[in-house]
């Protein structure tokens, strides 16, 4: 109920933003966009077809861009800098995350990035630019560099006044990280375990183990696992020589989490998870259209078995209206597969270990799901036309492709994924092209058989 009332509201904000830009009562929209949260701001940009989103950008604070600019999707995001000087992005992305930061200057041509980055200072520049020398798609790439360490051989009252005399702490921290001389990393400490220490133990002696500290390396959907499976809130990363380089927190790694979600929703369906509603329409087109290219192969694949029986189609117009039944239920059952599959892929669920089991348990469904709608349709079939034979022949290519369709839902998203193919983006297509050849060959090969 209250997501409702807040898509009514954020509706209704829409509405009023766009009546207003169009009786030019641009200094009224100011005044809105002052009363609103960075993340509203960023959603109505995001709810904006372009030409409204740049005027609405050129009517916000300043002083908020950088947060405005943190909360939005990649293709809105990379328009909107995209359009924007060194000078003027330099200046939006101060007081941002060193991680975020990165995130907006990876979109950018090199020499580009190169000007922002040479208008920053010293210490922001260093930041950035170690944050930069990371893969994207990895703990290094996501991790935030700003953080407090401590020595163990202090006491906890040093600490205390330590952190007053700061006056701050970064945002998001819930633990202090133990470090020694060499900055290699030894502990942490918890800020609830700190306010409740008597002031003159050291830290050392109630410090927690350095052992789940995050490689540098770690893939980014890894991270967000062992984040959902052991409840963090953050998390130091180190190098390989144990060095303190950053920290991970849970705001990190929701993103992600979202990241992926909407990767495999949108995959899916051939487009790409961060796709601006209101892109271009050339742009839109232009990517859809090689996905499109790609099931206009798989569907002339499925075509050319049924040009292989057009004798057969010709003399029997009751396989013709049949023949699209064993296909489709083939499809729906292994796409149901192939869904299950790339979830337990992107959780970790499925290894090496366990395919074999996997396979067995969803080729036995498959099976006992092909004999009961064999049954089910052959059935129809025998009362429709009168033919038993026409509903034998329907019966057993029903539980071939349902057999089949087990199968294949389990072998193709673990192949495609040995392969660095996205299962997500291949696997759906390749298993439809798959169902339909074989549930088209065996169901007008047994017709030609036994009926022609």
């Amino acid at each position: 109920m209250a997501d409702v009332l807040e898509q009514d509201q954020t509706h209704q904000t829409l509405q009023e933003v766009n009546q207003a830009l169009e009786n030019g009562m641009f200094v009224h929209v100011r005044r809105m966009l002052q009363d609103m949260e960075p993340e509203d701001i960023a959603h109505l940009l995001e709810a904006s077809p372009p030409k409204e989103r740049q005027v609405l950008w050129q009517l916000t604070d300043p002083e908020e861009q950088g947060e405005i600019l943190d909360e939005l999707s990649e293709d809105v995001k990379d328009g909107i800098v995209a359009q924007m000087e060194p000078e003027k992005l330099a200046a939006v992305t101060e007081g941002m995350e060193t991680d975020d930061v990165a995130y907006v200057l990876r979109s950018l041509p090199d020499d580009k990035y190169q000007e922002v980055l040479a208008q920053m200072d010293a210490t922001d520049r260093h930041r950035v630019e170690k944050a930069l020398a990371y893969p994207e798609e990895t703990a290094g790439g996501m991790m935030s560099t700003d953080f407090i360490t401590i020595r163990g051989d202090v006491t906890a009252d040093v600490v205390l006044r330590y952190l007053r005399m700061k006056g701050e702490l970064p945002e998001a921290t819930d633990a202090l990280y133990v470090v020694d001389q060499n900055e290699q990393l030894i502990g942490s400490l918890s800020l609830s375990t700190l306010i409740t220490t008597q002031s003159d133990i050291e830290i050392q002696e109630v410090m927690d183990d350095a052992d789940e500290a995050i490689s540098v390396e770690m893939d980014d959907s890894e991270v967000a696992n062992l984040f959902e499976r052991r409840n963090w809130l953050s998390a130091p990363v180190i190098d390989t020589d144990n060095h303190l380089v950053g920290r991970i927190t849970i705001d990190d790694v929701v993103d992600i989490i979202r990241e992926d979600a909407e990767h495999t929703m949108m995959s899916m369906a051939g487009m790409e998870d961060d796709e601006d509603t209101f892109a271009p329409v050339m742009k839109s087109a232009r990517r859809r259209s090689i996905w499109l290219g790609v099931n206009v192969l798989a569907a002339l694949a499925a075509a050319s078995v049924s040009n292989m029986f057009e004798d057969t189609l010709d003399k029997m117009a009751a396989i013709a209206i049949l023949m699209t039944i064993v296909p489709s239920m083939g499809g729906v059952a292994g796409n149901q597969t192939v869904a299950l599959v790339i979830r337990g892929l992107a959780v970790g669920h499925i290894g090496e270990t366990n395919t074999r089991w996997l396979l067995s348990k969803e080729a036995r469904v498959g099976l006992i799901n092909g004999v009961l709608w064999a049954a089910i349709i052959g059935g129809v079939v025998v009362l429709w036309k009168g033919n038993l034979i026409l509903g034998l022949i329907i019966a057993g290519a029903m539980m071939t492709n349902l057999l089949v369709a087990g199968i294949a839902g389990v072998c193709v998203p673990i192949l495609l994924k040995k392969l660095n193919i996205d299962p997500a983006l291949a696997g759906g297509m390749a298993l439809t092209t798959i169902t339909d050849i074989i549930g088209l060959s065996v169901f007008l090969g047994l017709a030609t058989v036994f009926l022609v």
